[in-house]
């Protein structure tokens, strides 16, 4: 009885060789972009104990309440299964990188840390386009000082990467401020005010989710993108009329250090957070010319953060990039440019191809090739049998610029033929003299 294929998960995807080429592309320029800015990298673990997530994101998030991949603890069933004592897989990196500042101690030891990392997320979302519910994010962290300079920093950082890919001056930085708790709290009593007449009655005319977003967290209604509910946004309580000096201090110089450092910032008051942790500044980074797809980035300030972790109450401020949406825009935008792709396909393939003429020079010729793949030098060689013509011709394809041809003769007086595939040029040398021309060769 036959059954039908295995395909991956809904939401997911198969990352295949020609895929990665444009992955690891931008693996290495956030690699770059972070630490030449002193960030330095760390990995916290795939999942995570539920509670970290509610105890940061909020119960009432959409995170925490519909989009968390959660399993019971083993041991737990039937009526004693609660997934809120189980583990989730992160469904975003923040609260785990606060988590391992304060069990590292670090608060108290060496509170200013600048940290970025990069790997996959999880999210029980409905797939769409740019939307996948395993994705790869790239993100800095850095806690200590509530320092404009320090958001402006990250900001920066977060336009260098996408300076680094291609993006031109178009580049826009959307800020807002979501002020302090007790600016927030008033500030929610003033929203709840203003739209509740909206959401009065059997029947309103927003859309299901603000609905759901005036009782479980009203500044989410600023944040809507349907168009109706844009509409019934306007003349709604702007947070600033009851932000307190400092908050406004801050986001007065936070945009100062933006200027300074070349970058213009645009006042955006929909820029809200539906995470409970943020504080003071937020912001995005857009590329216009995308259009409705135009948001890259999003982050922002998170001083209680620490503190709800367990640990001293400590500044922290940072970004995160989604990998899928970024691949889309470069696409979009026609980046990297071929030339730039064919560079780095040719840091995948082999720089040496070694071509046997005989069966019994294969064994010899797989010695020569694991000593040059241990000294660095990409090589392939045939494992299929095939015969010396059609090796020759799978060197061809293969892109290396070097062919190395072992035959009888050349196997009994210990030497090998180098073959220049580029220069159609060739020559007989000592087996003990190829990894030093080859070196020379390839400009290494």
């Amino acid at each position: 009885m036959s059954s039908a294929p295995f395909r991956n998960a809904r939401g997911t995807r198969d990352l295949l060789p020609q895929d990665l080429v444009l992955v690891r592309h931008l693996e290495r320029v956030a690699q770059k972009v972070a630490s030449a800015a002193s960030y330095r990298e760390v990995r916290t673990p795939m999942f995570e104990e539920t509670r970290l997530f509610q105890r940061s994101l909020g119960e009432t998030s959409d995170v925490v309440s519909k989009e968390m991949f959660s399993v019971p603890k083993r041991g737990t069933e039937g009526a004693e299964l609660n997934l809120a004592d189980g583990y989730t897989f992160r469904p975003e990196n923040t609260a785990s990188i606060a988590r391992a500042y304060v069990q590292g101690g670090f608060a108290a030891s060496a509170p200013l840390q600048k940290w970025f990392y990069v790997g996959p997320m999880f999210r029980y979302e409905r797939p769409q386009k740019g939307r996948e519910r395993q994705f790869s994010q790239f993100g800095v962290e850095a806690f200590g000082p509530q320092s404009p300079t320090l958001d402006a920093e990250v900001v920066g950082v977060a336009l260098q990467f996408f300076h680094a890919l291609g993006f031109d001056d178009q580049l826009q930085v959307r800020v807002n401020s979501m002020g302090d708790p007790e600016d927030r709290a008033i500030w929610s009593e003033e929203l709840r005010k203003f739209f509740a007449d909206q959401f009065a009655g059997e029947s309103t005319e927003r859309c299901p989710d603000c609905v759901v977003r005036f009782e479980r967290n009203v500044f989410r209604l600023l944040d809507c993108k349907v168009p109706r509910c844009v509409e019934r946004n306007e003349g709604a309580p702007d947070l600033f009329s009851v932000m307190g000096d400092d908050a406004k201090r801050h986001h007065q110089e936070f945009g100062q250090a933006l200027r300074a450092i070349g970058f213009e910032p645009v006042e955006d008051r929909s820029i809200v957070r539906g995470l409970d942790y943020y504080s003071r500044t937020v912001f995005e980074v857009h590329y216009p010319p995308l259009g409705a797809r135009s948001a890259l980035c999003g982050g922002g300030r998170y001083d209680g953060l620490v503190e709800e972790m367990g640990g001293r109450p400590t500044p922290g401020v940072g970004f995160s990039i989604g990998f899928t949406p970024t691949e889309l825009a470069l696409k979009e935008l026609g980046l990297p440019h071929a030339a730039d792709l064919q560079d780095l396909e040719d840091g995948l393939m082999p720089q040496v191809y070694a071509i046997g003429i005989g069966e019994e020079d294969r064994l010899e010729l797989f010695r020569l090739v694991t000593e040059l793949r241990q000294a660095g030098i990409r090589c392939e060689l045939d494992h299929r049998g095939k015969s010396p013509k059609a090796q020759f011709q799978e060197a061809a394809k293969s892109g290396a610029r070097f062919a190395l041809v072992l035959g009888a003769e050349e196997r009994e007086a210990k030497q090998i033929v180098l073959k220049d595939l580029a220069a159609k040029e060739e020559r007989k040398v000592g087996q003990d003299e190829v990894l030093t021309l080859l070196h020379q060769g390839l400009g290494e």
